[in-house]
């Protein structure tokens, strides 16, 4: 059965700098999918991920959360949009001062009227679903490359956010630690429904993870594929193809590697 589209991008244009980097761009993101936008380095990757969570205003064109503009509108109510996506920066971008639990449960208490033990209680579990079970006390300059992406994801979850946008989550770490951190996002969207849209240029986490793969070309500055990766490496443009070629072969399917929709 088909899904409805959580996320959709209309005619859009994004700049940097003042500088148009891809204009274009139309697509949309399924319920319980994850795509990843891949492309040559400065390509307009991580730029087009700050328009779609409202860090930055489109050139032109929209981007409509469930139908709902993300750029347009009452202030409160664009804030309320918002907090239904949860986002992971690239480096992390914790607060350094304070503890992992108190990273977590600070957009808790400023978003919620949960009292301070059920917050604690969220941020202990959230740790512990991606692997930092009695890392609540530790400071984040206390862990390592691995440790600290990790909980940066977990602080992304902390409001349970239905979206999850990624940017470059396996940059900086090892092929092991990527790789566990590709099997993570995974066990989030088969066992809890995350949506998710994912920045990368590791094109083993391509194919490990992605429903779907869109590419960014630097020349066009457009959108020139979006499709299945193993379609893309059969069958897309030229340019696409090539850039696949250069990861590694697509891993075979594993326990947790399953279709989107599937049990």
């Amino acid at each position: 059965m088909a899904t409805t589209a959580l996320l959709q991008v209309q005619g859009l244009a994004v700049q940097a700098g003042g500088v148009r980097v891809q204009q274009g761009l139309d697509f949309e993101v399924q319920r319980g999918e994850v795509l990843v936008v891949v492309g040559p380095s400065g390509c307009g990757k991580s730029t087009l991920l700050r328009h779609l969570v409202g860090l930055e205003r489109p050139a032109a064109g929209r981007v409509l959360l469930d139908g709902h503009d993300l750029h347009h509108g009452d202030e409160a109510a664009l804030a309320a949009l918002r907090r239904r996506f949860g986002v992971m920066f690239q480096a992390g971008a914790l607060w350094s001062s304070m503890t992992l639990g108190q990273n977590l449960m600070l957009p808790m208490r400023l978003f919620t009227a949960l009292p301070a033990a059920e917050c604690a209680r969220r941020a202990r579990f959230k740790l512990a679903l991606v692997g930092l079970q009695g890392g609540f006390e530790l400071m984040p300059a206390q862990l390592s490359g691995g440790m600290r992406k990790r909980a940066a994801l977990a602080r992304a979850l902390a409001l349970d956010p239905e979206l999850l946008f990624l940017d470059e989550p396996g940059s900086g770490l090892d092929p092991p630690n990527a790789a566990r951190l590709d099997e993570l996002v995974l066990h989030l969207r088969h066992y809890l429904g995350t949506t998710v849209v994912m920045v990368t240029h590791e094109i083993t986490s391509v194919f490990a993870v992605a429903d779907r793969a869109l590419y960014l070309d630097e020349h066009a500055k457009t959108m020139t594929a979006l499709g299945t990766p193993d379609e893309l490496l059969r069958h897309g443009p030229l340019a696409v193809r090539q850039f696949l070629q250069r990861g590694a072969a697509p891993a075979p399917a594993g326990p947790d590697r399953h279709p989107r929709g599937s049990a």
